[in-house]
């Protein structure tokens, strides 16, 4: 018996349900598709998120995600919403460290990420983008679209590395980027 119902697209399975990424600045980290039973793991990593975090991800200042959020992001039917998530085990406990997000606007998506301040800077937002970009590229996407802060150096960076083309625009103090993904191999 199939566990997957039969998905919009005619895709007939959810994201890989795990992946290891084998890097070796990813040693420990398990990127895998969003569970139901991810919300309260979701809520303790928002949780732990830097306020400065926060803001360059949403843009404004943030307490916590209401239960519509919540919602979305542990119920996608990973085609028109797919969510990923990086864990780290603690103990007998798994616990978020990184999200990543799309969403999709037509025959594009719009994507985010996030990831805990302590597990910055070792490549899980990258591995993040990639394993999303490889998704939606799967499923007809033509290109992300991303907003960011100016000042969020470190998020440009990831885009900038992904080896993705992509057309640059400001407005309005914010930056938005059009990453194409054409074929995985780097052209549009």
């Amino acid at each position: 018996m199939n566990k997957h119902p039969q998905l919009p697209t005619g895709r007939t399975s959810m994201p890989s349900p795990q992946y290891v990424p084998a890097a070796l600045n990813l040693r420990g980290i398990t990127i895998r598709a969003v569970r139901p039973d991810d919300r309260e793991r979701i809520v303790k990593g928002f949780r732990a998120l830097d306020p400065e975090s926060i803001y360059k991800r949403f843009f404004f200042a943030k307490r916590e995600l209401n239960d519509e959020e919540l919602r979305r992001l542990t119920e996608c039917d990973g085609v028109r919403d797919v969510v990923l998530v990086a864990t780290v085990a603690s103990g007998d406990q798994e616990v978020i460290v990184g999200l990543g997000r799309y969403a999709r606007n037509e025959a594009s998506a719009q994507v985010a990420f996030t990831v805990e301040e302590d597990h910055q800077g070792c490549g899980i937002a990258s591995e993040l983008l990639r394993q999303l970009a490889d998704i939606a590229r799967r499923d007809g996407f033509l290109w992300f679209e991303a907003d960011t802060l100016p000042d969020n150096a470190p998020r440009l960076k990831v885009f900038r590395r992904s080896g993705l083309p992509m057309k640059v625009a400001r407005a309005d103090g914010i930056v938005h980027l059009r990453l194409f993904l054409g074929d995985g191999s780097g052209s549009a």
